[in-house]
């Protein structure tokens, strides 16, 4: 009977560090369980840095921003974009709303839901010139661009408006007072304003792809240049603000 007793006494003395070590082993893994289980909550409950922390840019245009006739993610919006992550570790987000053939009327149209879904805080308008390309009144280009402006400012977005011009051979009057409407809204809205977005590229027939209207691929980096002159400042002014 005393050696019965002693032997178990001894077992159970045996098994105490094993028994200690199993209890470790399952408080360890229950700490991992509960890590992991709580490892979303903990995320969330962190400030996010992700691309587009720094607001949204919508790009509401036509064939000059829609990389009509080049390749794909070679047009000045996508440069723009290149151009941003290398300046700004989380980069404005950019949305490229641009249709190859809109006039104005269907920029207006498409407008509201962009505003709605995006809440952009930049929006550029590069529209217009399909207005005069097919003769439309422009005093409905006039409105439809005021509109626009008035719509996207409306829900506190700043307006960069890209002017534009027309060939000479569409009659001297209506060419001047299509390219003079540009800065006329700009004064009257407070939009900045790009005074022409395709300068630089009048005079070189080579920066143009074969229909002589669109800009070839080698000469988005010039359209760029004229959209960030005043991009660069507007983007700099709101980066202040938020600042204060």
């Amino acid at each position: 009977m005393s050696i019965l007793s002693h032997d178990s006494a001894s077992s159970r003395s045996n098994d105490l560090p094993r028994l200690g070590g199993i209890l470790k082993a399952l408080a360890l893994v229950s700490l991992i369980n509960i890590t992991v289980l709580l490892s979303p909550a903990l995320q969330a409950a962190q400030p996010l840095t992700a691309p587009g922390a720094s607001g949204t840019i919508v790009v509401l245009g036509d064939s000059l921003s829609s990389e009509y006739g080049i390749r794909r993610n070679s047009g000045w919006v996508q440069l723009l974009r290149e151009r941003l992550a290398q300046h700004d570790p989380t980069p404005p987000t950019i949305i490229n709303a641009s249709i190859s053939g809109d006039t104005t009327s269907s920029g207006l149209t498409r407008l509201p839901a962009l505003l709605t879904k995006q809440q952009p805080d930049i929006v550029i308008v590069e529209l217009g010139g399909n207005d005069a390309l097919r003769g439309l009144s422009l005093d409905m280009t006039r409105q439809n661009l005021l509109e626009m402006i008035e719509l996207s400012q409306s829900i506190g977005a700043t307006v960069v408006l890209a002017g534009m011009q027309i060939p000479a051979n569409y009659g001297p009057a209506y060419t001047k007072q299509f390219r003079d409407l540009f800065p006329a809204l700009a004064a009257q809205t407070g939009a900045q304003l790009i005074p022409f977005l395709l300068a630089g590229l009048e005079t070189d027939r080579d920066l143009f792809i074969a229909d002589g209207i669109h800009p070839a691929e080698h000469a988005q980096p010039l359209l760029l240049e004229n959209v960030w002159a005043v991009l660069e400042p507007t983007l700099a002014s709101k980066t202040a603000k938020r600042s204060n």
